[in-house]
């Protein structure tokens, strides 16, 4: 029923379901403009305001502004459908993008939570021997850089993390660093590596190094990084033991690390190393 006379704030704050302060606010600014008593200033609104609510709620419920919602109402454009229109394609388009980004944020935040359980179940079930297995091909983007033996800053990576900002991108999953020399890995030498991550946004090719999508011996090694040296050794013993050549370059694949967690005794790191079955004289 249309409501007769004069509705103070009070009972437009009731029967529209919203505050005072934001009643207040939208008289303000133009977008609820309320009425004031000549005798003593009190303000009201009449039921041409109230029913400007409704409409507000359904602007504001797909996003728009209250600049936006100001200029829709008043419809002083010169061809107010094609001004609608201009603005709604622009809204839905910007909330595509928010779409996008948040399914991004879900995709990091629920391959991190893999490779918890991943570590998890390595560290429950001291997965620690050595296996060969198939590696599918993966695209990451790369980095080269020089490895001096720093672990914590080569993964909690600085320069890494700006290159990705400047490539406009974003990263999910672990890092990996793709030694040249095992035999320098072992030693604790300097040497030239590759920093390797997926991205959640497509990569131009020059960025895009392709690992995997080959056959390789792989290893968890539970604990501290500074001890990674016992279980390559691990590995080319098992390699001799079964006949296998094994390459001069591997990979590690930091599950977890500092990004998780600074007890090094909880870090689990699976090392990658590409071999062959070796020729055999009967």
């Amino acid at each position: 029923m249309k409501p007769k006379g004069q509705i103070f704030i009070g009972d437009m704050s009731k029967i529209c379901n919203i505050s005072k302060k934001a009643l207040r606010y939208y008289d303000e600014i133009g977008l609820i403009p309320s009425q004031r008593h000549d005798y003593n200033n009190y303000r009201y609104y009449t039921y041409e305001s109230q029913l400007c609510v409704p409409v507000i709620k359904y602007y504001k419920q797909m996003g728009f502004t209250l600049d936006e919602m100001k200029e829709y109402i008043e419809g002083n454009t010169t061809n107010v459908y094609r001004s609608l229109q201009r603005s709604f394609q622009a809204k839905a388009e910007e909330l595509e993008e928010q779409q996008e980004a948040i399914r991004r944020k879900q995709v990091a935040i629920m391959d991190w939570s893999h490779l918890i359980q991943e570590a998890e179940n390595v560290i429950d079930h001291d997965v620690t021997e050595p296996s060969v297995k198939y590696v599918e091909a993966s695209q990451l983007l790369f980095m080269d850089q020089t490895f001096e033996d720093d672990m914590r800053g080569s993964i909690i990576n600085i320069e890494f993390t700006n290159y990705v900002e400047s490539l406009g991108n974003e990263i999910t999953g672990p890092v990996l660093i793709n030694f040249s020399s095992i035999s320098d890995r072992v030693e604790g030498l300097d040497q030239p590596v590759k920093i390797l991550q997926k991205t959640l946004i497509p990569t131009k090719p020059e960025h895009t190094y392709t690992m995997g999508g080959k056959t390789m011996l792989s290893c968890y090694h539970i604990g501290n990084h500074e001890d990674l040296g016992e279980t390559y050794e691990k590995m080319r013993r098992w390699a001799r033991q079964h006949q296998y050549n094994v390459s001069e370059e591997s990979f590690e694949r930091y599950v977890t690390d500092y990004w998780t967690t600074n007890n090094s005794a909880k870090h689990v790191t699976e090392i990658l190393i590409e071999v062959s079955r070796a020729n055999v004289n009967n």
